[in-house]
């Protein structure tokens, strides 16, 4: 869907109140609060040419979302809760982004979102405290504010395999999928990476290709997803309960509506416990970490549910030898993201599927014909690169942003991001980085962290306007405390020990190996941040 606006804009520059960059969940909702609530006038600079974010480029085979449907949604309108009706309990990608057109309708946001616009470069004039977004095609906007609602995870990762270009086949990414989708059948197709994406596209290609051949860098654990039609019944008393479903979400410390038992894995018997994962795998979803409050904090409960998950895996692969390929033991259970499944590893039970493990025959390079081991090369007709992004940071060093004195943020962040609650970064007045590094982010459900940002943006912002100021920008000294703030929070639970973990940004070469989320939990987040703007935004400067 091309906008037809987008092509007909001349250079600029063109002044707005405030800029937006990204069209997903997060700027979505930010337009709608600061144009519909505060009366500014805004902008939305969007790459792609449609809306929807993430979701607008992750259609690869199998995408769907591993939080429930029904709360993976906006929660600040009921009119909208109401009218809208999930057809399943994850809902796939194209679903996603059939809610997100329908908010974009109903909300009347589509006027003031530009697409196919990509932003080049932002820099911050001093004198004149505006921000100059200058887009690739040339054109220039100037604001007051800039806010970037980028996505944590947009920013594609192709790891540089010799050879790549030489490749006689084709090749994608899972995060630059075709829109017109890829053909498999008949193919020979290669899949390289075992994250989330992995797991998830894995059983669907494997279905259609006549042979995949899974190229394992880390094992994984997975549970069932238990995917399923959202009956009538479900879906009358998440109405019914709807205020109190998103209150506990709130509430929770990674913004998914259930609670978490206050009970250690080892305050029952062992077949008491084993009973627990038995019913908590049946259910299926992100729940299963919560069936003990320890997992995340202590080693060896964690090693509980982690030894159930391996005995699992073993009880479902029939072939010995792939079953131990896929059994993980360099990390514990849920430290690296815990991937939600659907016949993932009843998969390699197939006949067409074969497991190549990178550990045992790393590979050397991609040649014409396929992919070279270090003790084979595999034919292949098509590669398919599930080897996830350069998240959290990746998105926002792209946009070649440059604060007062035209410091750049990527020098800034060259040893790591640096900022105040993940939404300021000092020396870049009148910046919001929405859900960026800092904050809990990608270990919540977004749309909770997102809509928490969004309004404390706004807030914000509406209480300067409302006082004459003009300016706000994080002081260095709470950009440093905060800063050791997410390393105390990360350290108190078991993340950090998963050192090949995108948390830590391991999955990037030349990447600062640094814990990037805040793992404090979400509801004491809110907090934090409720305080700090009741004490009149303690720790900002405001002029």
């Amino acid at each position: 869907m091309r906008n037809p606006r987008a092509e007909t804009v001349e250079a600029g520059p063109h002044h707005y109140d405030a800029i937006i960059v990204g069209a997903g969940f997060s700027g979505l909702y930010q337009l709608h609060l600061l144009r519909d609530r505060l009366g500014l006038s805004v902008r939305v600079l969007e790459a792609a040419e449609g809306i929807g974010g993430t979701w607008y480029w992750n259609r690869y085979p199998g995408a769907r979302c591993d939080s429930e449907s029904y709360y993976y949604s906006y929660s600040f309108s009921r009119e909208l809760e109401e009218e809208w009706d999930w057809t399943e309990r994850y809902p796939e990608h194209g679903e996603i982004r059939r809610y997100l057109d329908h908010v974009a309708d109903r909300f009347s946001l589509r006027c003031d979102i530009q697409l196919n616009t990509r932003v080049a470069g932002a820099a911050y004039d001093g004198a004149e405290n505006r921000w100059t977004v200058t887009t690739e095609s040339g054109e220039l906007f100037e604001a007051q504010f800039l806010i970037t609602a980028v996505g944590c995870l947009s920013s594609a990762n192709v790891p540089a395999i010799p050879g790549l270009e030489s490749f006689s086949g084709a090749w994608y990414h899972t995060g630059r999928w075709p829109h017109e989708g890829v053909g498999f059948s008949g193919k020979r197709v290669g899949l390289i990476g075992t994250g989330s994406t992995g797991i998830q596209a894995t059983p669907v290609i494997a279905a259609e290709a006549a042979h995949l051949t899974v190229f394992q860098r880390t094992a994984n654990y997975s549970v069932p997803a238990r995917n399923g039609p959202m009956d009538d019944a479900f879906k009358a008393w998440v109405r019914e309960n709807s205020s109190a479903l998103r209150e506990k979400a709130r509430a929770a410390p990674n913004g998914h509506p259930f609670d978490f038992h206050d009970r250690s894995a080892f305050d029952v018997s062992p077949q008491e416990r084993q009973a627990i994962y038995e019913t908590a795998w049946e259910r299926g979803g992100l729940r299963f970490r919560a069936v003990f409050r320890d997992i995340m904090l202590d080693k060896e409960a964690n090693e509980t549910a982690s030894e159930f998950i391996r005995a699992k895996i073993r009880s479902i692969v029939e072939d010995p030898e792939t079953a131990e390929a896929l059994t993980p033991r360099d990390h514990l259970f849920a430290t690296k993201r815990p991937p939600i499944d659907t016949n993932y590893f009843e998969t390699f039970n197939r006949d067409n599927v074969t497991l190549v493990d990178l550990k045992k025959a790393p590979i050397e390079a991609i040649v014409p014909e396929g992919v070279r081991t270090t003790d084979a090369t595999y034919p292949l007709d098509v590669i398919v690169f599930a080897t996830g992004f350069d998240a959290l940071t990746g998105p926002l060093l792209n946009l070649d942003i440059r604060g007062r004195d035209d410091i750049r943020l990527k020098e800034v962040w060259a040893a790591g991001p640096k900022s105040y609650l993940g939404l300021q970064v000092p020396g870049f007045p009148n910046l919001f980085t929405m859900t960026g590094p800092g904050s809990p982010s990608v270990l919540t459900n977004m749309p909770v962290a997102i809509e928490q940002h969004a309004e404390w943006i706004a807030d914000c912002i509406a209480h300067l306007r409302e006082r004459g100021l003009d300016r706000i920008e994080a002081k260095a000294e709470a950009a440093e405390f905060w800063g050791e703030e997410v390393d105390r929070a990360a350290s108190a639970t078991l993340l950090p020990m998963a050192s090949s973990s995108w948390y830590l940004g391991a999955n990037v070469p030349g990447k600062p190996r640094v814990f990037m989320p805040y793992a404090g939990g979400m509801a004491h987040y809110r907090g934090i941040c409720e305080r700090v703007a009741a004490e009149g935004y303690q720790g900002f400067a405001l002029r």
